[in-house]
């Protein structure tokens, strides 16, 4: 396994024209890693597999078990929407055996780029449970605290309960997800499909405008099912919410007016 696993690391690091420190600063690991790796005198960990495979477009056979200089160096890597190949995510259970509901803070966001699929980074976060009908014991949830004013009404550090996406064919146009990419690490938004290689994002607050990412990016989807926030709405604020996003779509009115006559 070493001697595949090392000459492979070697070759898709050169063939993306890193150096051993680049790289290392990609998956979030000292240089002197990268060297014991492409030697064969140290495994990586489960993470570090997982990060490496997600960023040079392998899956994680074709990184320990195949030769990569037998693929062709050309041909763009598809990326697994529907959830088929391996993909590591990592739970915790109580005393019973029943998963427990990890929970991301704002402060272990950009651990979490690194570390979702690493158990010991899991270990580290807060988990909890919630006895009510409305979530399976079948499926996994998992609750993001989001920060920034992008998804009006819903406040800045209020967490977003959701529950794991294994096929991103399964996304609803319009709904709201949290997304874990490469580039941007957690970000909560709504999603539509802008077509079969990228997603475009919207935010809730209309001063924001929409933004596409390539799914390749993408490591993680969790479909938004609810929020906790300890912050009250004042009903003044809501108001002007309102009135804010009504001028807003006032003037994309009157803009597709001018440009409808501009064409005629």
């Amino acid at each position: 396994m070493e001697n595949i696993l090392g000459s492979n690391i070697k070759n898709l690091r050169r063939r993306k024209g890193l150096t051993q420190d680049q790289l290392a600063d990609k998956i979030g690991v000292n240089r002197a890693m990268i060297g014991s790796y492409e030697e064969g005198r140290a495994t990586p960990k489960l993470s570090a597999l997982s990060t490496m495979a997600h960023y040079f477009g392998v899956t994680l056979d074709e990184l320990v078990n195949t030769n990569v200089t037998m693929l062709a160096e050309n041909e763009p890597a598809k990326t697994d929407v529907t959830g088929k190949n391996l993909r590591i995510l990592t739970t915790l259970v109580d005393r019973d055996n029943r998963e427990l509901i990890t929970l991301v803070p704002v402060k272990a966001s950009a651990g979490y780029l690194n570390g979702y699929a690493d158990p010991d980074f899991i270990e580290t976060l807060p988990r909890f449970s919630v006895p009510v009908p409305e979530l399976s014991r079948e499926r996994t949830y998992r609750a993001f605290q989001i920060k920034g004013d992008s998804m009006e009404p819903i406040p800045t550090g209020s967490y977003i309960l959701c529950e794991y996406v294994l096929n991103w064919n399964e996304l609803k146009e319009g709904q709201c997800y949290v997304l874990l990419t490469r580039d941007e690490g957690v970000v909560y938004k709504r999603i539509y499909k802008s077509d079969e290689e990228k997603l475009l994002l919207k935010s809730d607050n209309p001063e924001y405008a929409p933004y596409e990412v390539p799914i390749e990016t993408v490591s993680e989807v969790w479909k938004a099912l609810g929020y906790l926030s300890f912050t009250l709405p004042d009903a003044q604020d809501m108001n002007l919410n309102k009135l804010t996003h009504m001028m807003f779509e006032l003037k994309n009115e009157i803009n597709a007016i001018k440009n409808k006559g501009t064409d005629s």
